[in-house]
C-alpha cells in the first residue's frame, strides 16, 4: 500500500500501556475510525471502557472531549448555545463538547431520550444545528459511547435510530488472571494514561481513510454482504432486520479491516470477522424467539451457515 500501515501495531501497542489484553477490541475501534464510523462499548462498570477511549484518543493525536451523561443533561450541554455578547452587541455561538475529533459519550444510556437524540445529526451528517444555524464538525469525527447493560437501574434504552448509527458494538469483558495481575503492575506507579504519546496524527488518519476507500472488493463479496443483510430481514425469528446503513457499515468496515491486515483487497474472512459486531445490534428479534433463548448472534450464526462463502479474486 502507498501508506505504511505498520502504524496499526504501533497504536495497539501504545494503547496496551493502559489497557491490557484487549488487542481485538482496539483493532475494532481502529476499524471504525478508519471507516469513518462510531463505536458503542457495552459492558458492566469498571472494566476499562473509559480508559480505552482515552488511550485511543491520545494514541491518534485527536482532540478529545468527554460528556458524562446523566438524567439532567440537556441537548445544549452537548451541542453548545447561542449567547448575546453585550460588548460586541451581537449573538455568538459557544460551542459544546461535541465539536471535537473524538467524543466520549460516557454512560450514554443514563441520559434522557431527548438528550440522546441530540447526537443523531452529528453522528450521521457530521454537523450540528443550533438556533437555525448549521455548524460543521471537525474531521475526523467519531463518537465512542459507553453504556452499562440496560437492566441496570437509571438507564434508558437507546432508540433504534441512534443505535443503528453506531458502526460497531463491542464488549470488553473481564480480564483473565494474568491480565488482571498485569493491570496491577502497570498501575503501581500511577499516571498510566499520561505516558501515552501520539503514534499518528489527524493528517495520517485522513490519509488512511483515503486509502481504505481504494481497497478493492470483488463483486462476489459484495453479493455475499448483501445476501447476509437480506437474510436478516427474511429470518423467521427476526422482527426488524439489518438496515441498508448496516449493509454499508459492513462494507466499509471490511475494507478498513483489510487495510489493517495489510491487504489492498477484502477477503470473505474479513466480512465474517465483522458480521457480529457490525450487525447484531441492528437486529430486533421477535418476542417468541427471545422466550426460546435465542439472541442476535445465534441468528447470525445460522445465517452464515446457510449462505455459501464466495471464493474471491484477490485482485478485487
Amino acid at each position: 500500500m502507498s501508506f505504511n500501515n505498520g502504524v496499526v501495531p504501533g497504536i495497539v501497542e501504545n494503547v496496551s500501556k493502559a489497557v491490557v489484553g484487549k488487542k481485538d477490541t482496539v483493532e475494532k475501534l481502529l476499524v471504525a475510525l478508519f471507516a469513518g464510523g462510531h463505536v458503542l462499548i457495552e459492558d458492566v462498570p469498571g472494566v476499562g471502557k473509559t480508559t480505552l477511549v482515552h488511550a485511543v484518543a491520545r494514541s491518534t493525536g485527536c482532540s478529545f472531549k468527554r460528556i458524562q451523561f446523566t438524567p439532567d443533561l440537556l441537548p445544549s450541554d452537548i451541542t453548545g448555545v447561542t449567547v448575546y455578547n453585550m460588548k460586541q452587541g451581537e449573538f455568538e455561538f459557544k460551542e459544546g463538547p461535541i465539536t471535537s475529533n473524538i467524543v466520549l459519550a460516557d454512560e450514554i444510556n443514563r441520559g434522557s431520550p431527548k438528550t440522546q437524540s441530540s447526537l443523531l445529526e452529528a453522528m450521521q451528517e457530521r454537523q450540528i444545528t443550533v438556533d437555525g444555524n448549521t455548524y460543521k464538525l471537525p474531521e475526523p469525527f467519531m463518537v465512542l459511547a459507553t453504556q452499562n447493560p440496560i437492566e441496570y437501574e437509571g438507564t434508558f434504552p437507546l432508540p433504534e435510530a441512534q443505535i443503528d448509527r453506531f458502526t460497531i458494538r463491542i464488549s470488553m469483558g473481564y480480564p483473565a488472571y494474568a491480565e488482571e495481575k498485569n493491570i496491577l503492575n502497570k498501575y503501581k506507579s500511577g499516571g498510566v494514561l499520561d505516558k501515552i504519546e501520539p503514534v499518528i496524527g489527524v493528517p495520517d488518519i485522513m490519509k488512511i481513510r483515503g486509502i481504505v476507500e481504494e481497497v478493492q472488493m470483488d463483486d462476489s463479496i459484495l453479493d455475499y454482504i448483501v445476501r447476509i443483510a437480506q437474510a436478516t430481514r427474511d429470518h423467521k425469528d427476526v422482527y426488524l432486520g439489518c438496515s441498508p446503513r448496516g449493509t454499508l457499515a459492513l462494507f466499509n468496515n471490511s475494507r478498513a479491516l483489510a487495510f489493517i491486515r495489510g491487504r489492498e483487497y477484502v477477503l470473505p474472512d474479513d466480512v465474517k470477522e465483522l458480521i457480529f459486531c457490525t450487525l447484531a445490534h441492528r437486529i430486533i428479534l421477535k418476542s417468541e424467539a427471545r422466550i426460546q433463548g435465542k439472541d442476535q448472534n445465534s441468528v447470525l450464526s445460522e445465517i452464515l451457515r446457510n449462505i455459501k462463502v464466495p471464493v474471491a479474486n484477490s485482485n478485487g
